[in-house]
């Protein structure tokens, strides 16, 4: 009879000890939301150093920028960012309504978010409204985007 009690609690313990979330969902969001920041720094001041530290470089990675055209790889990001970089200064991001979601076993994360984009190219000033949809991978111990989809909203 004791020895049944004993396996009784133990079993519950373990039933309730693997019920709980072992991640901790909040700090996993501050790390995207950081992850992100990074993201918008490294646009603002050219700092591909930085931009590469906080993308895949995966090669079968595909995402969108404001054109629509598919930036399949990170070869190809890396030249779309460079080209911009050379075409754009003064370059002003301004985040609205971030939301972030982390997946339950913490691998995963996706965040919606509005941007005003200011930048001058030459001597003429650039205004964009972007909406950006980001999904982001946990790989070892830091977060990465593997994918982000922008665009400017219609008339």
């Amino acid at each position: 009879m004791h020895r049944s009690f004993i396996l009784l609690l133990i079993l519950g313990l373990l039933l309730i000890t693997s019920c709980q979330s072992k991640v901790n969902l909040e700090a996993e969001k501050e790390q995207v939301k950081a992850v992100l920041d990074s993201y918008i720094t490294s646009i603002e001041t050219e700092n591909m150093e930085l931009y590469s530290k906080v993308m895949a470089h995966d090669q079968d990675m595909v995402n969108y920028g404001t054109s629509g055209v598919p930036i399949i790889g990170w070869g190809t990001l890396k030249k779309v960012i460079e080209d911009q970089n050379s075409a754009l200064s003064q370059t002003k991001i301004t985040v609205s309504d971030l939301a972030i979601h982390v997946s339950d076993n913490g691998k995963f994360a996706w965040a919606t978010c509005l941007w005003n984009f200011k930048a001058m190219i030459g001597d003429k000033p650039l205004e964009l409204p972007v909406r950006c949809t980001w999904i982001l991978e946990k790989r070892g111990n830091g977060w990465v985007i593997v994918h982000f989809h922008k665009s400017v909203t219609a008339g």
